[in-house]
């Protein structure tokens, strides 16, 4: 029965045939590894690779982290994305640092306690960091899971999440959880992919379900299906001689904490002049003040969100009054602030 020799087929796969490499594949540090799992949420191990072996060596420890500027490490953070993980990376940094004296949690349970740690992330810190056997389940180890054993339960279900992770525990190897968790992880990603997975290379093969029935690209199996907002921005990159308006996004929305030029925000795309009489009502700039370009518009994809972006540089003769809670900063320096990807987009044309 494939469920008694699952783990023994899967660690026989990873010790002949797993050549993924990894700069954290390994690692027993906590806070390196808890660093890559926060990075690593919602992000691609080819992107998320170049920020954290940016934060090791800015950061080399848990308590340089600590210590730094909410400003610095969001501007590390930059382009990212999902900036409440960078969020919650300070605050924990800064309560392991200042409550438990730069000394990680070592259970599950005080692990899992931590800001922005939920089961999965704690599961990989504590079988990677302390061998303790706790059974990973990311989006991986959910889709070798669903073919290979036919699992239909949706895995954005409660009762799929309550499933998938219990049969991951049963398959666990107790005696050798890292390695374990880090090979079923790798073949996923390596094997047993979202798309042309490498079937005729896989060890399970003759047992998979998917496989046997030709339902491949039916598993897993989702019930919610993914709601886009389309939101329409227009920037005004207003321009006082050499110094530009910017200032903190401190609402609970996207790109908390991240920087932008005055924006009005309009529920329908080409709506430009609506946008330049609002700004123009709003005391940005007059009719005598020189709008010198209007550009195209620039997007960003977000998980829930799509973002349509214009930029209007305006040249004004004064500091606007209404925009006396703007930080005004001279265009040399804009590289110091930390912006949204959609804003870096359009400054790499305008300085």
């Amino acid at each position: 029965m494939i469920i008694n020799t699952f783990s023994k087929t899967l660690l026989k796969w990873n010790k002949s045939q797993n050549s993924r490499s990894m700069p954290w594949k390994g690692e027993k540090d906590p806070y390196r590894i808890w660093l890559s799992e926060i990075i690593l949420q919602q992000t691609r191990v080819e992107q998320g690779w170049e920020y954290y072996t940016r934060f090791i060596t800015t950061f080399p420890s848990v308590k340089e982290l600590a210590l730094a500027s909410d400003k610095e490490v969001f501007k590390l953070w930059e382009g990212l994305g999902y900036y409440s993980r960078c969020r919650n990376l300070i605050a924990t940094a800064r309560h392991i640092y200042q409550e438990r004296n730069s000394v990680f949690p070592q259970t599950y349970e005080e692990i899992l306690k931590l800001k922005g740690v939920g089961p999965y992330t704690a599961a990989a810190i504590a079988s990677f960091s302390y061998n303790l056997p706790y059974a990973v389940v990311d989006g991986n180890v959910q889709r070798v899971l669903a073919r290979i054993f036919g699992i239909e339960d949706p895995i954005d279900s409660t009762s799929g999440k309550k499933r998938f992770h219990a049969l991951a525990q049963e398959l666990l190897d107790k005696k050798n959880p890292a390695i374990y968790n880090q090979a079923i992880m790798d073949f996923g990603a390596t094997v047993c992919k979202p798309l042309q997975p490498l079937c005729s290379q896989c060890p399970f093969a003759s047992d998979c379900v998917a496989f046997k029935e030709n339902k491949i690209a039916q598993f897993p199996v989702k019930s919610k299906k993914l709601i886009i907002k389309n939101r329409y921005f227009y920037f005004f990159f207003i321009r006082c001689r050499n110094k530009i308006a910017i200032r903190e996004r401190l609402t609970k929305d996207i790109w908390q904490h991240l920087h932008e030029f005055p924006l009005m925000e309009l529920e329908k795309e080409g709506s430009l002049n609506t946008a330049l009489d609002a700004a123009r009502q709003a005391g940005w700039f007059h009719a005598k003040d020189f709008i010198s370009s209007i550009s195209n518009t620039y997007k960003q994809k977000l998980t829930h969100q799509h973002i349509h972006a214009v930029f209007i540089t305006v040249q004004v003769g004064r500091m606007p009054s209404t925009l006396k809670n703007y930080d005004w900063v001279e265009a040399d320096k804009l590289a110091q602030y930390s912006f949204p990807k959609v804003i870096n987009d359009f400054l790499k044309t305008a300085l």
